[in-house]
């Protein structure tokens, strides 16, 4: 689409029995990356959600012109508290309103939960293993951080795959996880760019690397891969090569949308 929508009239909500729109307000930001930030918004009447969920977030112009995008939960449930984590998209409409000018107490339209396969309920017990591709670490994350607050002693294990060091999400959080030795292992594998040290060169995720960085098929793990299409397909395909349940290899993936 040609033109960008932001906010300004706010749609009514629909009737009883169906997803509705919510007016939330931005509370704060946290800057993941220079093209990545994290909104948290207050969404008055919010349901509650399950890890791996997502909404949509509509953008509406005085003149009536709206656009909306799909963007994972970041977080559990947090009473009428949500977190979302937006990465620009070049010549996007969304997006780049989302990350550089919505402002602290700015209103934007929410509809959600939305998505109840791809989710991880935060009384699991059994082994986590989670691969993600870019910003496919977003509702991955959420599972992590819903294991944390409920104190759960599920194992997990996380393959993140990222292009540099510099375009990690949550950086830190995910450093303290494997410094503190929690029950949350995390592993990088790095396309384009590594850290200084590393002891490999930037290379695509491939057979070798999944195998190193995930749970062994024999124990039966829940597998939840998200990332852009053809990673997706790719991480399925071997999982599934290795003796993975085809039917334990959760998948959740994007493509272009315009941003």
């Amino acid at each position: 689409m040609a033109r960008a929508a932001v906010p300004g009239r706010l749609a009514e909500q629909a009737g009883a029995g169906r997803l509705i729109w919510r007016v939330a307000t931005l509370a704060a930001t946290r800057q993941e990356t220079p093209t990545a930030r994290t909104l948290l918004l207050d969404v008055p009447g919010w349901p509650g959600h399950l890890a791996g969920q997502h909404v949509d977030v509509r953008l509406t112009a005085d003149d009536g012109y709206s656009t909306q995008r799909s963007y994972s939960l970041a977080g559990p449930a947090a009473g009428e508290r949500i977190e979302l984590t937006v990465q620009q998209v070049a010549d996007g409409e969304v997006s780049p309103y989302l990350t550089q000018d919505l402002a602290p107490g700015d209103p934007v339209e929410i509809r959600g939960p939305v998505g109840g396969w791809f989710t991880w309920p935060p009384t699991g017990t059994g082994p986590v293993q989670l691969v993600a591709g870019g910003s496919g670490i977003v509702p991955l994350m959420a599972m992590v951080r819903a294991r944390q607050l409920a104190v759960s002693t599920a194992p997990f294990r996380l393959l993140y795959s990222v292009r540099s060091p510099d375009q990690v999400y949550y950086a830190s959080e995910l450093t303290s996880l494997a410094d503190r030795h929690v029950g949350v292992e995390v592993s990088y594998a790095y396309t384009r760019a590594v850290p200084a040290r590393w002891p490999a060169r930037p290379r695509r995720l491939d057979a070798a690397a999944i195998a190193a960085a995930s749970w062994p098929a024999e124990l039966a793990p829940a597998c939840y891969v998200c990332g852009p299409t053809a990673f997706v397909e790719t991480v399925a395909d071997i999982l599934v090569s290795f003796g993975h349940d085809p039917s334990r290899v959760k998948t959740e993936r994007f493509g272009p949308t315009g941003g």
